[in-house]
């Protein structure tokens, strides 16, 4: 029995999608468990990128079953889409599992998230307005649509007739937009259920299943630590948990399940949207980590925000989720830098602290202190063992295990599968 959960442990888009996809190639079953089209995970296989933002990154691989989890909040359309698109691309998805207790998106749920952070004028979240959150809300308040209830047509029909009154009237008298129309969406998520009802299963049962067999089961967080809802950066956060905790919530197990939790870090620091981020660079520097760290987002094609690698939160990550496991990726990208900052603590007026506060505002306005260490030149995508390493890129791996008490045991020097050097197996 092995099962892995791998998180990010900064602000999403760590490179969680390259590290799933070369895991995955051991794995039996990859489980997608929370979260929905708001993230997106870029892959590199066989010299092809590929864009996902649903269906789990081991869809790659033939063999592979996938599982979009209980704790995933499901858009059919943008899925639908994305089905498509990898069969275009020679992909096949016959082995994609969705379970029957995931939300979906409703129009409505669109609708409002636009409106909503709209209304919130310069204390707007960020939100790529895809309807996660009022998906999530609807959840929360137990009157959300089930992908059971989709594939139900009489139940599906009820459920919406029952929200849409609820929600038109949000809409009109709240925002003074139009009402939307019952027949329209009906029909139209009565042809998505149509295309989807084969994939739908009781995924809890089949994941226990495959763990209770011996197979080798990964689970994939999207976003981050810092974005989890209750220990991220909040308000500045996503509506789910993308902590390894979520996983036992978002795929139906166990803690006792799990062996491995592997977080994905950047050898630098990213964010997108909105809220604080005390290492970030806004200079030359900067830049240059953002053209070439390649740092747009997947989903939302937005620039990310750049800085210096943050010990602090990934040691902060590495508590909250219990990690085992470090892989660090990007290392590639600070080569030809001549001096390297790493981010050690925050300075408060004249008080230093090392670990992440509590106070959102106190983290909003700290000041990093930085530790610099040499750099390196040398051209390392070509790398495949630890030892071939420049020696200042060696120390600075070195250094990032003190500082976060957490083994780097994958380093990725390249985007593409084979460009990861492994230190220890996951698997």
């Amino acid at each position: 029995m092995a099962a892995v959960v791998l998180i990010g442990a900064q602000w999403g888009d760590e490179g969680k999608g390259k590290i799933t996809d070369f895991l995955a190639e051991k794995a039996e079953l990859v489980v997608r468990y929370q979260g929905g089209n708001n993230a997106g995970h870029t892959v590199v296989a066989h010299g092809q990128e590929f864009k996902l933002h649903l269906i789990p990154s081991g869809i790659l691989y033939e063999n592979k079953t996938c599982v979009i989890g209980n704790g995933v909040v499901l858009d059919p359309k943008v899925l639908l889409e994305e089905l498509s698109y990898l069969k275009e691309c020679g992909v096949k998805t016959g082995q994609l599992l969705i379970s029957s207790n995931a939300q979906v998106i409703m129009p409505y749920h669109r609708l409002l998230d636009g409106l909503e952070e709209d209304a919130r004028g310069e204390h707007k979240i960020g939100t790529t307005k895809r309807g996660i959150g009022p998906a999530y809300m609807d959840k929360s308040a137990r009157i959300g649509i089930r992908v059971g209830d989709l594939i139900d047509e009489e139940e599906f029909a009820a459920k919406l007739k029952r929200n849409l009154a609820d929600k038109n009237n949000l809409l009109t008298k709240l925002y003074g937009a139009e009402p939307l129309e019952y027949e329209e969406i009906f029909n139209e998520y009565r042809e998505y259920a149509l295309k989807l009802k084969a994939f739908v299963a009781d995924s809890s049962l089949v994941i226990d299943q495959s763990i209770q067999s011996g197979e080798k089961v990964l689970f994939e967080g999207a976003q981050g630590t810092l974005l989890d809802l209750d220990h991220g950066t909040y308000p500045y956060v996503t509506s789910s948990h993308p902590i390894a905790g979520g996983a036992c919530i978002g795929a139906g197990i166990g803690p006792t399940r799990i062996q491995r939790v592997v977080g994905v870090a950047k050898a630098y620091t990213t964010r997108v949207g909105e809220g604080p981020f005390p290492t970030e660079l806004r200079d030359q520097t900067g830049m240059m980590l953002q053209e070439r760290g390649h740092e747009f987002g997947t989903t939302t094609g937005r620039a990310r925000r750049c800085g210096w690698f943050d010990a602090v939160i990934v040691r902060y990550a590495a508590r909250v989720n219990g990690l085992t496991d470090l892989a660090l990726t990007k290392l590639d990208v600070l080569t030809g830098i001549e001096k390297i900052r790493i981010g050690v603590g925050y300075r408060l007026g004249n008080e230093v602290i090392y670990e992440f506060p509590q106070s959102q505002k106190i983290f909003r306005d700290s000041v990093p202190v930085y530790e610099e260490v040499p750099g390196w030149s040398e051209d390392i995508t070509g790398v495949r063992r630890f030892e071939d390493l420049p020696e200042a890129a060696k120390l600075y791996i070195e250094r990032v295990e003190q500082l976060t008490g957490v083994p780097v045991t994958l380093v990725a020097v390249g985007p593409g599968r084979e460009q990861t050097i492994v230190r220890e197996s996951i698997f």
